[in-house]
């Protein structure tokens, strides 16, 4: 079969003819995040799972590699066998996928760098900013992919309010809000609750908590939709709910490139309150309002003008590169596991590229990749900074 990198048969349609072996570190039974890669990746049309070290306990992943339909001889306790196994392999995987705690990112990713594969890393990419760039430096000296989890960009109304504000429908910036605010910090933890423990941890998260877990997502939104990056910023860190070990509110002021002011607001101990995520983005020509609850709507309001509510689906003033992301009709909802479909699949196509030793269109596919991990991983070491400075002001 031709391989086919137009895109015209479909964002989850495997340009090559054929799915990619994918492995995985991390998100065997009892994770939070292994379950949302996995349907992803097997939603997306792009990847089948072959191999994983899903936990470094060898009954939790030979079990978890049984629930995952990975084959025995292809489930690891030891992510570094894994890879060796694999290499050995003329069917071995072709990328691997990493949700693993924060502390363990840098190590794992060098590691498949180095042994030639294309990397699917969760945030925060690592706890420290010279361990990001060291892996940026790596993904570049080496000429693989290195890519980065934030799934909410990938939500059709996202790319759709990305190609307004770029076509400059609400006209200059002039100011950001962000805000992700959830609940289930507001009571004390569950002592035996190890996939909460570790966020509360800074041998394990780094210098922040829900920083570092909620607000890069934030960070990385406003920066997505915008196309701007803040210059500096100021951070308040408070511990509002039920675990006092580190910060589960932050309240950070930007100062944008444009002059613009931004505001992120992020806290686990807002009760009543689930995955708020919530842009709000205004220029001097109208504005841009998107809740990740009720992700296939953008509230545009330009000046002088009739509200209007934008609804996902295809046509009706969608963008191409938002149409892209559209699989369904109106009416028959797509929420976060089609996002993180699109996020797998664009992935997908990248790799393929790679492979295949094709050249994309500039603009064809977009996902994060090293250098917005490395922006995430600077944005919330520059809180900390700042917090630890009685929120001084700290430049990015």
């Amino acid at each position: 079969m031709t391989a086919d990198f137009t895109l015209s048969h479909g964002l989850r349609v495997p340009p090559l003819g054929r799915r990619l072996r994918l492995g995985f570190v991390g998100g065997g039974r009892g994770a939070i995040v292994g379950p949302w890669h996995r349907h992803g990746a097997w939603l997306s049309g792009h990847w089948d799972i072959v191999a994983g070290a899903l936990s470094t306990n060898p009954d939790k992943a030979r079990l978890s590699a049984a629930d995952w339909c990975i084959a025995p001889d292809r489930a690891f306790s030891d992510y570094r066998a894994m890879a060796q196994a694999e290499a050995a392999r003329a069917d071995g995987i072709e990328a691997v996928a990493i949700c693993t705690p924060n502390h363990s990112h840098h190590e794992i990713a060098a590691h498949f760098l180095n042994a030639g594969l294309d990397v699917i890393l969760d945030k925060p990419m690592t706890t420290t900013n010279a361990d990001a760039e060291a892996l940026v430096a790596l993904a570049a000296e080496r000429g693989r992919i290195l890519a980065l989890t934030y799934p909410y960009a990938h939500h059709a109304m996202i790319r759709q309010a990305q190609a307004l504000v770029a076509e400059g429908a609400i006209g200059r910036i002039t100011q950001v809000l962000v805000e992700y605010v959830q609940d289930w910090g507001a009571e004390p933890d569950a002592p035996n609750n190890r996939s909460v423990a570790w966020r509360r941890d800074p041998s394990v998260v780094g210098r922040t908590s829900a920083t570092g877990d909620i607000g890069t997502h934030a960070y990385h939104l406003l920066k997505t939709v915008t196309g701007l990056d803040a210059t500096a910023l100021r951070a308040d860190f408070h511990r509002c709910g039920g675990a006092a070990a580190m910060e589960d509110t932050a309240f950070i002021k930007l100062r944008m490139e444009n002059g613009a002011p931004g505001h992120v607001w992020v806290t686990q101990a807002a009760p009543g309150n689930y995955c708020g995520l919530r842009l709000r983005v205004f220029g001097d020509k109208g504005g841009l309002e998107w809740d990740q609850e009720h992700p296939e709507h953008l509230r545009l309001t330009l000046l002088n003008a009739p509200e209007q509510v934008i609804v996902r689906g295809h046509g009706s003033g969608m963008r191409p590169a938002a149409e892209r992301l559209v699989h369904l009709p109106r009416g028959h909802g797509e929420a976060l596991t089609d996002a993180w479909a699109n996020l797998y699949s664009e992935i997908g196509v990248a790799v393929a590229a790679r492979i295949a030793g094709v050249t994309l269109p500039e603009g064809l596919v977009q996902f994060p990749g090293g250098s917005e991990g490395l922006a995430g991983v600077r944005f919330m070491n520059a809180c900390a900074d700042s917090a630890e400075g009685d929120a001084c002001w700290v430049s990015l």
